[in-house]
């Protein structure tokens, strides 16, 4: 009777186990992108595709460990890398209306600063972000955002 119970468990165990591993499919959570970042402008590019077109492949890998965006207003807000990771893949799939100019301010081997303006119809945003090399990637570290 024991080994009847066991056997029955084992198999029950196998069939959940493969079924949610089907379910999971082979674009699941547990896989995470990976995206090119291996130059500023390819990071920059795939942040503006995050941020403003819904892009949410390789969001985790994007933005350094010490991300901090800061929103210059009346009432000035600061965000952490978590916060803007978490709503960036809730915005997934969703496009701003608005058009998107970029500026590089300044540039080495080891950092970028560029200057994103997005346009919409009754104000405009603006973006300064921070993109520094961590080993062969280069990452989002800082983003500055004010309106008009």
């Amino acid at each position: 009777m024991k080994t009847l119970v066991k056997t029955f468990a084992a198999a029950a165990l196998i069939a959940v186990s493969t079924f949610a591993m089907a379910a999971a499919g082979p674009g699941s959570k547990s896989e995470k992108a990976n995206v090119n970042l291996s130059t500023a402008d390819l990071a920059l590019d795939h942040y503006l595709a995050v941020t403003t077109a819904g892009e949410s492949a390789g969001v985790e890998q994007l933005f350094a460990e010490d991300f901090n965006q800061k929103f210059q207003a009346s009432n000035a807000q600061s965000h952490g890398r978590s916060e803007i990771v978490k709503f960036l893949k809730k915005q997934k799939g969703e496009k701003l209306n608005c058009t998107v100019n970029t500026d590089i301010l300044e540039e080495s081997a080891d950092y970028m600063v560029a200057k994103v303006t997005l346009k919409f119809e009754n104000f405009t945003k603006t973006d300064l972000v921070t993109l520094e090399r961590e080993g062969n990637s280069w990452k989002v570290s800082k983003s500055i955002n004010s309106y008009k």
